[in-house]
């Protein structure tokens, strides 16, 4: 067993010459977690090991990265072997979400000055909002809110929500386990610090912040995953989102917005885990309870198919692309700018120099090694105005993302190397994104100006200054911005991060109704069986309804009841409407005939309705089988089409069913039963 890091340091390490692991050293890999991350940092290993590859992850199938579906030659999106979440819990493996959307406003509206009272408007002319002087803000936009705007009666209001309808343990007098997604570490700190405030006799033990900041987070953890033992609210930063399994979860809490389907998923995952006699002897967990802060399940509704976030390229990978860019855009451009060869052939050394420190005895680099060797020669990059097709797309998609062995350099010029590059493509391309970088050009030299009492930067505040003025990008040209990037690339890392002042405030906030709402998320056919499995648990829990009684034990009933049990079932808003019930079980038998075939017909009422046809005659083994058999199937399943009389388990007894075992009378007297407890079902009887 081995991380991708460590296997990769492995397959490069020689033991008196030899390497450890020879490509035949396995013959079976098997990759955890086989998602977009797999192809995109370590697919190498792969493709080194000559040997059968197994892949696993939990990731939903149509999130998994096309290129990761081609390093096991596989189509898109269609996985050797899948294994739904709706499918897992619709064969009872896990449990059900029940998805409950608590509509607070501030975390997807934002807070608006002129929607305050008279007295919160007086509160936020003096609140602290920065150290600049300038006036406070007209509106705190929503991504603000749990960022660095943090207002008390949001939060108050959620954990509210959550104490008074998330699922209770030991007899309904304690909130069951529950972890609680909050957007970042102050945000975790001030939801546990208004739950102390509101829980004085709970304060320190029953709700507390487990994320990487913790000190002592391991040990929280494990007094979590106890079932007695506090914590039972863990609030959580990244930390819980995968990969801990603690069945007694019964609550969790989106306190954050989730763009990343494959996240989601995950941190859904949580609460699935079975769970025996959570509730007392023999009441085992039967769902989980979902409590959306920021419409969460709003999103994924409407986006069923929303891309996941993709891994982005190394920045050095971006930085080799960006200069290939610029090397194919000169060579097909009009030589407008004087300079523009001289700086041209200044980023193709640039290139080669990179090439040139790649390291052909590495294991990542040496698949690639006849075009390493082509490329590090300075001559193949002479003619950098003819670069073929073929070699571009070699330097591409190939060495671009291989590792160099150069000198480190502060990621604080890298970043401002990529972003002058941007601006020269723009500005070759006459591309409308150039005004963009020019202010973040414009903002770095502000900035840098500011730290003019450090020698490096006040050797070059003249550059610093112009760079400020509009007079100098009125015709600016790609070489001038080659020499900003040249000269101030060592600078950026002066310039000291801005934070954002944390504001704390006391606005009221407006919460909706909390309801529960469709999982629509987890696919039609999961609601579906969901949907058919309340309605049976129902049903059951309703035998003694006189509707429901007269059709289990096969008596007629009347139009009049056939209304009654309609209103029974659909008046309390639980199951929707007729349509709802029909898209469920099926439009075509009657509503008496469906419920008839959710609770089943009493085994008495079966053999009574064929008591006289069985008394009236003398009949063979196999005949009294025959009838048995249908017996059970409308004792288990309430009505029965005739056709099932040809098919198994009656065909077991006679390849030609039904036909095969009566004479054709006796076999239409049995027709008949079926059809007469069908229509004692169908609420046509006259009153």
């Amino acid at each position: 067993v081995s991380t991708y890091p460590t296997m990769m340091g492995l397959i490069d390490e020689t033991e008196t010459g030899e390497r450890r692991f020879g490509p035949g050293h396995f013959d079976l890999v098997v990759i955890d977690e086989a998602h977009r991350s797999v192809y995109q940092k370590y697919r190498a290993i792969f493709e080194y090991f000559d040997s059968l590859l197994i892949g696993l992850t939990a990731t939903p199938r149509d999130e998994i990265d096309r290129n990761t579906y081609s390093l096991f030659d596989l189509e898109d999106g269609n996985p050797t072997y899948a294994y739904e979440l709706s499918q897992a819990i619709n064969d009872e493996y896990l449990v059900p979400p029940k998805s409950i959307s608590v509509p607070i406003q501030f975390p997807v509206r934002g807070v608006r000055y002129d929607d305050l009272s008279e007295d919160e408007k007086d509160d936020w002319d003096v609140m602290e909002w920065g150290d600049d002087g300038s006036p406070p803000p007209t509106t705190v936009e929503a991504p603000a809110v749990h960022s660095w705007f943090f207002n008390n009666d949001t939060v108050d209001k959620v954990l509210q929500t959550l104490m008074q309808h998330g699922q209770k343990v030991a007899g309904g007098d304690r909130l069951g386990k529950t972890i609680i997604f909050a957007r970042n570490h102050k945000h975790a700190m001030f939801i546990q610090e208004r739950f102390d405030i509101h829980y004085p006799h709970l304060k320190g033990s029953f709700a507390r912040v487990i994320d990487n900041e913790e000190r002592y987070a391991d040990s929280l953890l494990d007094d979590f995953s106890m079932p007695e033992k506090a914590p039972h609210i863990a609030i959580s930063v990244d930390m819980l989102d995968t990969g801990v399994d603690i069945p007694e979860v019964v609550n969790l809490v989106f306190f954050k917005s989730v763009w990343s389907k494959t996240k989601f998923f995950q941190m859904v995952g949580r609460g699935t885990r079975l769970c025996k006699n959570l509730f007392g002897p023999g009441k085992n967990k039967e769902c989980f309870y979902i409590f959306d802060c920021c419409r969460n399940f709003e999103f994924f509704n409407q986006n069923p198919d929303a891309p996941d976030s993709h891994l982005a390229e190394p920045l050095s990978t971006r930085l080799f692309k960006a200069r290939l860019t610029l090397l194919s855009t000169i060579s097909c451009a009009p030589n407008e700018e004087s300079g523009l060869t001289e700086f041209a052939t200044g980023v193709a050394d640039i290139l080669h120099k990179n090439v040139a420190a790649m390291n052909v005895d590495n294991f990542l680099v040496r698949p690639y090694r006849r075009q390493i060797e082509k490329f590090r020669e300075r001559a193949a990059w002479e003619a950098w105005q003819k670069l073929p097709h073929e070699d571009l797309d070699q330097l591409t998609h190939n060495i671009a993302r291989l590792p160099a062995e150069l000198p480190s350099e502060e990621e604080t010029a890298k970043q401002f190397d990529l972003l002058i590059l941007r601006l020269q493509l723009a500005r070759l391309n006459h591309a409308p994104d150039f005004n963009r970088w020019e202010t973040q050009v414009r903002e770095i030299a502000q900035s840098l100006e500011e730290k003019a009492s450090i020698p490096m930067v006040n050797d070059q505040i003249a550059l610093i200054r112009q760079i400020q003025e509009d007079e100098y990008w009125t015709d600016v040209t790609v070489p001038m911005l080659e020499l900003v990037r040249i000269r101030l690339r060592d600078l950026v890392k002066f310039i000291e991060k801005r934070r954002r002042t944390i504001v704390y405030a006391d606005f009221q906030d407006t919460m909706g109704v909390v309801a529960e709402v469709e999982s629509a998320w987890l696919g039609t056919e999961y609601n579906i069986e969901q949907y058919r499995k309340r309605m049976r648990h129902f049903l059951r829990e309703h035998e003694d309804h006189l509707t429901v009684n007269k059709l289990k034990r096969n008596l007629p009933i009347t139009a009049s009841e056939l209304q009654e049990l309609e209103r029974l079932l659909f008046d309390s808003g639980e199951f929707g409407n007729r349509q709802d019930f029909e898209r469920a079980f099926g439009a075509n038998q009657s509503l008496g005939e469906l419920v008839r075939s959710i609770v089943g017909l009493d085994r008495g009422a079966a053999v009574q309705a064929f008591g006289d046809f069985l008394s009236n005659t003398t009949y063979n083994a196999k005949q009294i089988q025959f009838v048995n058999q249908i017996i059970d199937y409308l004792t288990q399943n309430g009505v029965m089409d005739p056709g099932l009389l040809y098919e198994p388990p009656f065909t077991d007894i006679s390849n030609n069913g039904l036909d095969g075992v009566f004479e054709d009378s006796d076999a239409n007297r049995i027709v008949e039963i079926l059809r007469a407890v069908a229509t004692n079902a169908t609420g046509q009887i006259a009153v």
